[in-house]
């Protein structure tokens, strides 16, 4: 892959995993200062569901992630491009 690729797949890898600690682990505090317009009710009651929208974020990084370690020009190409 060349290499602006390689810095794009990878800065993409890490706003999801930073996505993922919004949602799954500073929903409640650093998520009501991120998501203003959410109305600050719901946070405690959308935590189950804000950590379930953070794990699937978890599986997009690890997939990019994954993308960077393979040895095939091709086959991490399909993979970057899966997830």
């Amino acid at each position: 892959m060349k290499p602006i690729a390689l810095v794009l797949i990878t800065l993409v890898a890490l706003e999801h995993i930073y996505i993922l600690w919004i949602e799954m682990f500073a929903w409640t505090t650093k998520g009501r200062t991120t998501f203003k317009t959410f109305p600050a009710e719901l946070f405690e009651p959308t935590r189950a569901l804000a950590a379930n929208q953070g794990l699937y974020n978890g599986f997009l990084a690890a997939g990019l992630i994954w993308s960077l370690l393979i040895g095939d020009p091709l086959w991490a190409k399909n993979v970057a491009l899966f997830f």
